[in-house]
């Protein structure tokens, strides 16, 4: 069966258009409407230090660095307090000890020498733990502050140091706990290696002697890799501890937690960041170390003139000065990661961003009624007694 009907092309009139065939539209006719455009994507908002959504390496990196950077009086200022006080209480402690040890053995009798030297290594001994102490207080206590900088610049807020302090309060001491834990089971650790090693060198023969050489090797490689894991793993314990308000056992909890599925990612952040603050310190510092060795030696080459001696002592003021300043800034760069971290894989695991940008949002439009997301339900457990730490000023 054929169809005879002739072909029409598509410009036919429409009054000569038979069914099925087609009749273009009229010239004045309107195209038809497909609703309104879609809108197009904007990127998430960025309130103060980061953008609040999941971040990556470069993001990380640089958010580090800009906390000095956003607000430098509080954060730069307390760093370079405590590191100076820390620095300069250690140096005169350990020399006062140090010298009077050597001058009393100097001037002891045959018969007193050995006892005085046993004394005087372990009041260099003591003294050097308590230095030790002493950083580890400095460090834990900038290391809650600057945590605390990080939380409030994700979501737009500028702290004075009184409000910083004042967020801080009743959360530096298991800070502080916290580092000294870490410390102790480090030195422990150590402890053990040398003590299973002496026991190897005090057998006396070869054999002896290469079992303690291996000793001290295998001891330590394991004991680097055991801190590198478990140091990954417990990074953002202060984090928790400071930020989210948690009790130290939580807090460890907390931070395995988040850490989980992201180990080599963290520890590759961590660990970059690290080598790039010793590298940057190394190029300002070594500079400072060779030319004053060399003006040293041109100035003074017998090395017995006063000249010398005088410019010995400005170069190591000098040298001291550059290593508070350097320190202060390493130590607020490395404390601000952890934090960014802690931050970073909330938003990865719990859609944390949402809840900061909710935050954001309602403060801009003056609601204060919208609780802090980082006064979590858990922080509240703990602390039922206590409003939120935390208000903008």
């Amino acid at each position: 069966m054929s169809d005879n009907s002739p072909w029409q092309s598509p410009d036919s009139s429409a009054s000569s258009s038979g069914p099925g065939i087609y009749a273009p539209p009229e010239a004045n006719s309107v195209a038809p409407q497909y609703g309104t455009p879609a809108p197009s994507w904007t990127p998430p908002p960025k309130p103060g230090l980061i953008p609040l959504r999941p971040m990556g390496l470069g993001t990380i990196l640089s958010a580090s660095f800009m906390v000095l950077r956003r607000n430098p009086r509080p954060i730069f200022g307390l760093a370079l307090l405590i590191m100076g006080i820390v620095t300069v209480a250690s140096l005169i402690l350990v020399g006062i000890v140090t010298f009077s040890g050597i001058d009393r053995s100097l001037s002891a009798s045959a018969e007193d020498a050995a006892t005085i030297e046993a004394g005087a290594i372990v009041g260099v001994a003591l003294t050097a733990l308590f230095a030790v102490a002493l950083s580890v207080i400095g460090a834990s206590i900038l290391q809650g502050i600057v945590s605390l900088e990080v939380a409030r610049g994700a979501v737009g807020e500028r702290l004075r140091l009184r409000g910083l302090w004042s967020a801080a309060k009743g959360r530096l001491w298991a800070l502080i706990c916290w580092s000294a834990l870490v410390s102790i089971a480090t030195l422990m650790l150590f402890a053990v290696v040398a003590l299973v090693a002496a026991l190897l060198f005090a057998i006396g023969d070869t054999a002896g002697i290469v079992s303690g050489v291996l000793a001290v090797i295998f001891g330590i490689l394991v004991s680097a890799a055991l801190m590198v894991w478990l140091g990954t793993f417990f990074a953002l314990v202060p984090s928790a501890l400071m930020i989210e308000r948690l009790p130290l056992r939580r807090a460890i909890g907390r931070s395995w937690s988040l850490v989980s599925g992201s180990f080599w990612r963290t520890f590759g952040i961590l660990a970059l960041i690290v080598v790039i603050v010793q590298v940057v310190s190394s190029v300002v510092t070594a500079p400072v170390s060779i030319i004053g060795g060399i003006g040293s030696t041109l100035l003074d080459p017998t090395g017995n003139s006063q000249v010398g001696s005088g410019l010995f002592i400005a170069l190591y003021i000098v040298t001291v000065i550059i290593t508070v300043g350097i320190s202060a800034v390493t130590i607020v760069i490395q404390s601000a990661a952890p934090a960014l971290l802690y931050i970073d894989q909330r938003m990865r695991k719990e859609g944390f961003d949402l809840e900061l940008t909710r935050f954001v949002e309602a403060r801009q439009a003056g609601d204060v009624s919208v609780a802090d997301p980082y006064f979590t339900a858990d922080s509240k457990a703990a602390h039922s007694d206590q409003p939120s730490p935390y208000t903008a000023s």
